[in-house]
């Protein structure tokens, strides 16, 4: 730890990130995003909100050869994802700027995905964090429809969103995705433990996307139906993603 900072381990250590000891930390969210995206060596990838970086670099050691870009309005996180991009050898371009005030050098590139992280609070609900960088990453100033918006005037025709979100906040992300003309939605719901009603999902959306929409079973992200003991107790499938890099597999 060094001025502030914790350099902790993603991927079964394949990953080094630097991140603020205080604020908002990632935690496996954005590993599970980055395993949901089904991103070819060769593609663009624009992540909105990229924080410190953890899910565009994820998504970057799994598939090598991504032309990999991030927004993040808070300067501090934009450089540390920087510097944790230079210091993996990921070539990630990260701008500093507000979703909704792009500066014009990303507003006229186009990405084969993007995805998104969104802040998982409504700020007319809940109390505050005490801590500026966490209360601005979890406290949403931006609404999911802008989001949407946004990922999808940065989509080439055809181009994928991939985003997480709590679950309860579901139908807006298909209200956002439908403002936005986003279709083809497939929703993965995830479950901590089997007979628990899912926390958070997974949502894909394709830009003119013309399919039906698709809600999949719940995947179960922790063997058993409570935890026994110590350590780990992540389903196989899980624990692969979140230690040894694997893509997520979405039900046919």
């Amino acid at each position: 730890m060094a001025d502030g900072l914790t350099h902790d381990l993603f991927l079964g250590g394949r990953l080094a990130v630097w991140q603020p000891e205080k604020g908002y930390r990632a935690g496996i969210d954005p590993v599970l995003l980055a395993a949901a995206v089904p991103a070819r060596p060769g593609q663009s990838v624009l992540e909105l909100g990229c924080g410190v970086g953890v899910a565009s670099l994820c998504l970057g050691a799994r598939l090598p050869g991504l032309d990999l870009a991030g927004v993040e309005l808070q300067e501090a996180y934009a450089a540390l994802a920087r510097r944790n991009a230079a210091e993996t050898g990921i070539a990630f371009e990260v701008t500093t700027a507000d979703l909704a005030t792009l500066p014009a050098p990303l507003r006229a590139r186009s990405f084969d995905h993007v995805i998104a992280n969104p802040p998982y609070h409504r700020r007319e609900r809940g109390s505050r964090a005490p801590e500026p960088g966490r209360e601005r990453a979890l406290g949403e100033d931006t609404p999911l429809a802008l989001w949407f918006g946004i990922a999808a005037r940065r989509l080439v025709p055809g181009g994928r969103l991939t985003a997480i979100q709590r679950i309860e906040r579901l139908p807006e992300l298909l209200s956002a995705a439908e403002s936005a003309r986003l279709g083809s939605i497939e929703v993965l719901p995830l479950a901590p433990r089997p007979g628990r009603s899912p926390k958070l999902a997974l949502l894909r959306a394709r830009k003119g996307g013309r399919g039906a929409f698709r809600l999949h079973n719940a995947l179960i992200l922790h063997a058993g139906e409570r935890h026994e003991r110590d350590g780990e107790s992540y389903a196989p499938a899980i624990l692969a993603v979140l230690r040894q890099g694997a893509a997520l597999a979405w039900p046919a």
